[in-house]
């Protein structure tokens, strides 16, 4: 029995010594699990799981492994952070993997997108420390590719918000002048003929007259009376001031030669309360409250009336300071100012911009179709008005179509300076953010920037480029845009995709690009080669591309080349 005893233990002290003293055996790429695969661009950043299943007898006790993921491409190799396992008699605080059970290990891996990863091999490196030795063992590939198809989001292509010009082509003004009456009284004074502010409403007629930039729409007689003395007696006078404003209209305008004065209306009030109570309210009356408490209780005219007479105490002040002010006629003009055409906005700029407003000169470049038109229009702008925060922003919008992006941030910069609650200049600083991939900046920046039309469009870019692909389908809300069917392929809604670039009023490369792209997602080979061919057509650099990206891999694109 005692030898049988030792015979057993020197078994199990071999097989310990063995499990110990014993290298490491070669990692197998059955071993290896990765998700996703291939690997996809989300955001900046590539991301994948490595799970590894360690069979049972495999995972010597004594041994520590560094296992390093890294991306390799034709031109570089990029590691991720390495992680460290240890077999069960190592000392430490790693993770440990049973030699009799063998264990499950996550190895997370994280790279920062650069093109070159779209032909590129995941794989894990191991370097082993098993007592005072150290060695490597064989590279795994656990992966390949990397799927760029996110990264065709594009805040280039995001048109800036345009800080829009007041320019209206019909400016209408109103132009009004009071004839006074006195108590009980329907004829117009000769005094009253002579007040500057009547000789100046006829001057302002008789100057729209003969001014062809100046249209008379209108000129209205609203007649009042004041409103003591009943509603019948009100009545008969308000209306004969009505009469006699009327007649002397009619004869200024025969005077005058006027003969297109528009709309001629007039209107009478046989009792003025509403101005009878405004002009309680803005009166130092003692008991004003008093009087404004009557008129809220009694709505009855008459009763009104007698009330308020009943207030003697104030009524002498009302019949002196109030009630000879509500026995008027109100003559009002309404004039039209005919702004500059289009045509006459530009003779006038190619022969003097000064000559134009500020608001004209921002209307006439918006209505340029060239965009280098437009940018030399806005730096002049910039020149003649250069404290407008407009004209800088709307010169950087240009620079910014024209891709001189150094020179837009300094324009967009420049309007935010003249006006810090711009919103329109933060949005495009937001939008150069995202060129510069400073995505922090670009969250304030566009968070800023409420209510400017554009807003949309620029935030769904940012919702792609940070990798939430329904809130970017949320903020493009319908757009016909390459960014906006874009979305809609990263969360395969194919069918609205489609629409959505066929839909696109001036397809570019990326359009056609991204047709194929649907070609490819829905095994049509045919619209996979000719969209490609179409794309090529107008930039034969992303041919480079389509060869590269495994949106592809499935399709021989030789006979494209």
């Amino acid at each position: 029995m005692n030898k049988k005893f030792f015979l057993f233990a020197a078994f199990v002290t071999a097989l310990i010594l063995t499990s110990c003293s014993k290298k490491l055996g070669e990692f197998r790429a059955d071993y290896f699990n990765t998700n996703p695969t291939p690997l996809t661009v989300v955001g900046d950043d590539v991301q994948a799981s490595i799970t590894a299943n360690i069979p049972p007898k495999f995972f010597v006790k004594n041994a520590e492994v560094t296992i390093t993921p890294s991306l390799v491409s034709e031109t570089n190799s990029i590691p991720a952070q390495p992680i460290i396992v240890q077999g069960e008699k190592v000392r430490g605080n790693n993770q440990v993997v049973s030699f009799d059970h063998g264990g499950i290990i996550t190895i997370p891996a994280r790279y920062v997108y650069s093109p070159d990863m779209q032909t590129s091999d995941l794989v894990l490196d191991f370097t082993v420390a098993q007592g005072k030795n150290t060695y490597q063992l064989p590279r795994v590939k656990v992966g390949y590719g990397v799927n760029a198809t996110s990264t065709l989001a594009d805040a280039a292509s995001v048109s800036p918000a345009l800080a829009p010009d007041k320019f209206q082509k019909i400016i209408n003004e109103k132009y009004s002048a009071d004839i006074k009456f006195l108590i009980n009284q329907t004829n117009i004074r000769a005094s009253e003929l002579q007040q500057a502010e009547v000789k100046g409403l006829q001057q302002t007629i008789k100057d729209a007259q003969a001014d062809e930039k100046k249209q008379i729409e209108g000129i209205n007689i609203s007649s009042y009376a004041s409103p003591e003395g009943g509603v019948k007696l009100n009545t008969r006078i308000a209306e004969g001031r009505e009469k006699s404003t009327q007649q002397y209209l009619d004869s200024e305008l025969k005077k005058n030669n006027i003969t297109d004065a528009g709309d001629l209306t007039a209107d009478f009030t046989p009792q003025d309360w509403e101005g009878f109570q405004r002009l309680v309210a803005e009166s130092n009356i003692q008991d004003k409250e008093l009087i404004l408490s009557v008129l809220s209780m009694y709505k009855d005219p008459e009763t009104r009336e007698r009330e308020i007479r009943n207030l003697s105490s104030v009524f002498d002040q009302l019949r002196q300071e109030v009630l000879p002010k509500l026995r008027y006629s109100r003559l009002t003009a309404s004039i039209n100012t005919i702004g500059k055409s289009d045509e006459e906005m530009a003779a006038a700029f190619s022969a003097n911009p000064a000559s134009l407003s500020v608001e004209e000169l921002l209307h006439y470049a918006s209505t340029l179709t060239s965009n280098a038109d437009r940018l030399s229009a806005y730096r002049t702008g910039t020149q003649a008005y250069p404290s407008d925060f407009r004209t800088w922003n709307n010169l950087g919008l240009c620079q910014y179509k024209a891709k001189d992006y150094a020179d837009a941030i300094g324009s967009f910069q420049k309007a935010l300076s003249l006006n810090p609650q711009s919103a329109e200049a933060k949005m495009n600083l937001g939008l150069c953010s995202m060129l510069n991939k400073d995505m922090s900046a670009a969250n304030q920046l566009l968070g800023a920037a409420a209510g400017v039309p554009e807003l949309n469009d620029a935030l769904g870019v940012y919702y792609l480029k940070t990798g939430d692909y329904n809130a970017a389908i949320n903020a493009f809300a319908g757009a016909k845009t390459n960014n906006a069917a874009l979305a809609q392929i990263l969360t395969q809604d194919y069918s609205s995709a489609k629409n959505t670039l066929a839909s696109i009023a001036d397809p570019d490369a990326i359009t056609y690009y991204l047709m194929a792209i649907l070609g490819a997602r829905t095994n049509n080979e045919t619209m996979v080669l000719g969209n490609l061919r179409q794309a090529a057509k107008l930039d034969s650099g992303i041919i480079s591309r389509a060869r590269k990206d495994l949106e592809f891999s499935k399709f021989n694109l030789s006979q494209l080349f």
